[in-house]
């Protein structure tokens, strides 16, 4: 690339210069300028040498963004498929053999216009069959020897596409690893920019979940089947667009199914007809089944919000909250599970301490036999199998 940063700037000033010096030439072609000058050679020779200067510099400054267009463009035939080149190329070499057979046609034009002619037409022949190509590029691929068909349309049908939330989140190497997800996992470019400028942010945190998220993709290249940037043509460029949206869309194009932890990607993608697996939603379908009146060992670690309660984690991050504990924080009791909440965050578990709940059930034994014994009496006095009473 240095080589073609130096040819490129050396055609650069040396083009700047000619025009320069033909700029020159003709500005002392003027009469004006002649009668000022007034035939001093050596000024003409300055002048002539000034605008060969400004050319040059006209030139290196042109470099910079020309560099910048021809790097760009490099890049996208780097990520171009190979039906998209192969077609490419082929389309370019018919319309210049167009161009050169219309040749004959164009040289009976004034040889002043002849050039622009014949430049305009290269220009539009070339764009109409390297058009055409592109839309033919799976049937041009096998006209070149030892190829073979494509076997599918979309290599990445039944692929894993991955969003910038599942990858910095890290638990996608677990369930990979586990086998939990199978097929080909695809990272599109524009996720990549978007970790990226996580990565490149002034805020230390976010600059730090963007660095670990690049660095779980190399490893995860290094490992598995992941593919970066391979299918993204086929929705084309939409500078400006979201994301997410063009997540969707390129889901649906490749009929492959999104990979995220995000909840409203979730319901948008399942919206428009494209599958979804969610991390969180697998984490709650995984976390064990807890019935009410099971006796659970938990250790509490805070205080609650409302008054004597404590609060508990499960292994799996289910929160546990325990009625009349608070000054037992930081110990490990067993609790009776008393009620169960599901929330979108997740499921919590409200349950009370064991001796508690056997006070309880055992007071409340009591005042049910209590009951019984009472209806029981008063069933008797009414049927008449008491003692009878004196008038």
């Amino acid at each position: 690339m240095t080589v073609v940063r130096a040819v490129l700037l050396l055609v650069l000033c040396t083009v700047g210069g000619w025009l320069g010096l033909k700029a020159g030439t003709y500005y002392l072609s003027i009469d004006t300028i002649k009668a000022v000058l007034g035939g001093n050679q050596r000024l003409g020779t300055l002048s002539q040498f000034g605008f060969m200067v400004i050319g040059v510099l006209a030139g290196g400054l042109l470099f910079g963004k020309v560099i910048a267009y021809v790097t760009h463009l490099a890049n996208q035939l780097k990520e171009m498929p190979v039906n998209d080149k192969i077609a490419l190329i082929m389309g370019g070499m018919v319309g210049l053999a167009a161009t050169a057979l219309l040749q004959p046609m164009v040289n009976q034009i004034e040889p002043s216009l002849r050039l622009l002619v014949i430049m305009g037409i290269g220009l539009v022949m070339v764009y109409l069959t390297t058009q055409a190509a592109m839309s033919m590029r799976e049937e041009l691929r096998l006209i070149l020897p030892h190829a073979t068909a494509p076997e599918d349309k979309h290599p990445l049908k039944y692929g894993k596409i991955l969003d910038t939330n599942i990858i910095i989140d890290g638990r996608i190497t677990d369930i990979v690893r586990s086998g939990f997800i199978e097929g080909t996992l695809y990272v599109p470019g524009f996720v990549l920019d978007e970790l990226q400028t996580i990565a490149d942010s002034g805020d230390s945190l976010k600059r730090a979940r963007g660095r670990r998220g690049l660095d779980l993709l190399n490893a995860m290249q290094k490992e598995f089947n992941l593919l970066v940037r391979n299918h993204d043509h086929v929705i084309g460029r939409a500078d400006g667009e979201p994301v997410d949206s063009r997540l969707v869309r390129l889901a649906k194009a490749l009929d492959a199914t999104i990979v995220t932890n995000d909840f409203n990607l979730n319901k948008v993608a399942e919206l428009q007809g494209v599958r979804v697996l969610n991390v969180n939603e697998l984490a709650n379908a995984l976390k064990p089944v807890v019935l009410v009146g099971e006796d659970l060992t938990v250790q509490l670690t805070r205080a609650g919000r409302e008054p004597g309660q404590a609060v508990a984690y499960l292994d799996e991050g289910t929160m546990v909250v325990v009625e009349n504990a608070r000054d037992r924080v930081g110990e490990t009791v067993t609790v009776v599970v008393a009620s169960l909440l599901q929330t979108t965050a997740g499921k919590m578990i409200f349950s009370n301490l064991r001796e508690v709940a056997e006070q309880e059930q055992e007071l409340l034994d009591r005042n049910i036999r209590s009951y019984y014994r009472d209806r029981d009496r008063r069933r008797d006095g009414r049927d008449g199998s008491g003692p009878e009473r004196r008038p």
